[in-house]
């Protein structure tokens, strides 16, 4: 036994392959020991996944910062005659890929962008068609719940023919972001000019029924309390259940800097960070990959995180912006070899994927 008897309960459902209920989560976010945190969810992790550490090498296209939602937390988004705000053309968004394809092990595109008060849903379906067309052996992840919710109501469609349009000009799967805090308190006072938590939530079922893959994540250490992170576990873990659409789980911790909260929240410590990777992998029992965000987190807390329950790392990143706009101190990109290096220092097995998983490449 690695707890104390307080939580002995605990670990005795972890060893079991038991599903842990909101109060032992709530118990958890109050335990100290982050030693054996991390012990129990490596555990689980290794019995669950084995030894081997996903990244794929992949580019970010943001299309547009030009948004209406105007969140509290957001750093990226801007107003039309802002200083720098920008949008996408076609061709501006090829060329983003042009560059990137630099790289000839470059395997997937992750594009998402802000809610532009001028585009129509054909603007942003043909910018996605243009980079399939061009670019057709590179995997498409694209578009969060927000977006697409956004893209139903200026366009007048279900989200069930947003996605049906979206998937026919090449989108595979969906990104992960727009989920916040699943919580009508946090996002009525964070970020009420976009989805709700339920909108959110109905765009990953509709998704999962059409055959179409998302992440899940959660944006932590801003307001929300800790029964709200527990919460926000659950109602995933509930969709996952109906669906097993979710292919990973990203912790994402708030950067204040440069945003409408920064004078009032300091950022996550380390010690947080690793606490809710462990918990998340606890939690999340119907979750097979839980992503260790380097951008986020910075390389070496990802890499430490790699024994706090995730065993994927997520991957390249060629030209991040969204989160460097934030703060984000972390590298803009790292190179397939840093990845592969990073991995090993922590004795894993590096493996190149491609967003379903899939292996491209490994390295043993």
């Amino acid at each position: 036994m690695y707890a104390t008897n307080e939580y002995a309960d605990i670990e005795q459902k972890i060893v079991n392959g038991e599903r842990l209920s909101r109060e032992d989560g709530i118990r958890l976010f109050n335990c100290h020991d982050i030693a054996w945190l991390g012990n129990m969810a490596d555990m689980v992790r290794k019995r669950k996944c084995g030894d081997i550490v996903y990244y794929n090498v992949n580019c970010h296209v943001n299309l547009t910062n030009i948004c209406t939602s105007h969140c509290k937390f957001c750093a990226f988004g801007k107003d039309q005659d802002s200083n720098g705000a920008y949008a996408f053309s076609i061709e501006q968004a090829l060329d983003v890929v042009r560059d990137a394809k630099k790289d000839p092990n470059l395997a997937g595109l992750h594009v998402v962008s802000g809610l532009h008060p001028e585009w129509s849903f054909e603007d942003y379906l043909a910018r996605l068609q243009a980079l399939h067309n061009e670019f057709p052996e590179l995997y498409l992840k694209g578009f969060t719940g927000v977006e697409i919710t956004h893209f139903a109501k200026i366009s007048g469609l279900s989200i069930e023919a947003v996605l049906k349009k979206l998937k026919a000009a090449g989108l595979k799967s969906i990104a992960g972001g727009g989920a916040e805090i699943l919580s009508d308190r946090i996002r009525n006072e964070l970020c009420p000019n976009k989805a709700t938590a339920d909108e959110w939530l109905a765009v990953a079922r509709t998704a999962h029924r059409l055959g179409i893959k998302s992440n899940a994540s959660m944006l932590y250490g801003h307001i929300e309390t800790l029964e709200e992170r527990v919460e926000h576990l659950l109602r995933l873990r509930e969709l996952q259940d109906e669906t097993g659409g979710f292919q990973t789980f990203i912790c994402f911790p708030f950067l204040p800097k440069n945003t409408e909260l920064g004078k009032q929240i300091k950022q996550t410590t380390m010690w947080d960070d690793l606490r809710t990777m462990a918990i998340s992998r606890l939690m999340l029992d119907n979750f097979q990959n839980i992503k260790a965000y380097w951008v986020m987190l910075t390389v070496p807390v990802a890499q430490i995180a790699l024994g706090f329950g995730a065993n994927d790392i997520d991957g390249t990143i060629h030209k991040e912006t969204i989160l460097h706009d934030a703060g984000a101190t972390s590298p803009t990109a790292l190179s397939e070899d840093n990845i592969i290096r990073i991995i090993r220092e922590a004795g894993r097995i590096p493996a190149a994927c491609d967003c379903n998983f899939n292996i491209l490449r490994r390295f043993d």
